[in-house]
């Protein structure tokens, strides 16, 4: 449990510093959706627009967690 709550400590000095990454992440996931968008032999990827999903999702925790830390 140490082990848990040392590597909670040190990613969250790590994300204090450096509050936009997780919400350029998101960003990026959100581009690579609109760039695979022009490939449909991608299939299902790019039919049930699954990088769009993750990439709102992951924005939307990393402006919370920039707002908390």
């Amino acid at each position: 449990m140490q082990r848990f709550n040392r590597f909670l400590d040190q990613l969250s000095n790590y994300l204090a510093v450096r509050k936009g990454l997780i919400p350029i992440l998101g960003i990026s996931l959100v581009a690579l959706n609109f760039i695979l968008g022009f490939f449909p032999a991608l299939g299902w990827v790019v039919q049930s627009d699954l990088f769009l999903h993750l990439g709102v999702i992951v924005g939307l925790v990393g402006i919370l967690l920039a707002w908390a830390l």
